[in-house]
């Protein structure tokens, strides 16, 4: 009998490596000049699946006893995602995931993106979108967490998330701050996940290690505005004096030349 069950065990050792080496998965954030922003890279068959760049931050309540040791106060925890965190990810046609973990599984950052079809005025059009956030994370925890009661593990989760939204093919960017809203199981409490400088693409990549165009996102498009218009209203401005300017010469020109007749009719005689 076990040796009946000795191929049936190789070949699934087989697949689970050759799984394993035809998955890779990089973290590059010491690339990154920004000491805050990770860069991660998820690779199939020797090609990149998908990238993602970004600063994150998780604010995070939790409770902590008051002076007299009988009323509940409520602290607050800055978790930044730190340096050299373990990850890992799977790429799909129309499904991607990638997981990040940080000191020793304390905490755990999972994100789910989804590619969908629509229908527009233009015809069927195809998006990917953040679909899903999960954040696991320990109170018991000592760095961020100080004395928190009933310290343990909670999950805090996004509900009905449709964000980073950008057309298929195309990378989503957007440098400005995001906050993205999660419920955790910690009495229903709000945890925060502030997101910056971000750069990701969790599907059709066609070059490795390089992001396709860029889907700025809605806020830093209002900002690049904001900073090309008052040049663009400079440059009509000064156009504009200059057309006048050159009509006034030339009108000034044209009336320089002309005869001028004098208005006193004795003067007539002097003339011809």
């Amino acid at each position: 009998m076990a040796a009946g069950r000795l191929p049936g065990l190789l070949f699934l050792l087989h697949a689970a490596a050759r799984l394993a080496a035809e998955q890779e998965v990089e973290n590059l954030s010491g690339l990154s000049p920004n000491p805050e922003k990770d860069i991660f890279v998820v690779r199939e068959n020797r090609t990149t699946c998908l990238m993602a760049e970004f600063a994150a931050k998780f604010i995070v309540p939790y409770d902590v006893w008051a002076s007299n040791y009988v009323d509940l106060i409520t602290e607050q925890a800055d978790i930044p995602l730190s340096r050299g965190a373990e990850m890992k990810g799977k790429c799909g046609t129309n499904e991607s995931e990638l997981e990040i973990s940080w000191l020793e599984r304390a905490y755990t950052l999972k994100l789910f993106f989804l590619k969908e079809g629509h229908n527009t005025s233009r015809g069927p059009e195809a998006f990917w979108r953040l679909s899903r956030i999960q954040f696991a994370y320990d109170t018991s925890e000592r760095t961020y967490f100080k004395d928190a009661v009933s310290p343990g593990k909670h999950t805090a989760s996004s509900h009905r998330l449709s964000a980073l939204v950008t057309p298929a093919g195309k990378s989503y960017e957007c440098q400005a701050q995001q906050t993205i809203s999660l419920i955790s199981s910690d009495h229903q409490k709000s945890v925060q996940l502030l997101l910056s400088e971000v750069r990701i693409q969790p599907f059709d990549i066609t070059a490795d290690f390089v992001f396709s165009e860029e889907h700025k996102c809605s806020v830093d498009q209002r900002e690049q505005l904001e900073e090309t218009l008052p040049l663009i209203l400079g440059l009509i401005l000064g156009l504009v004096i200059v057309i006048t300017l050159c009509v006034y010469h030339i009108h000034h020109k044209l009336t320089a030349n002309q005869v001028q007749i004098p208005r006193d009719r004795s003067q007539y005689k002097h003339m011809g």
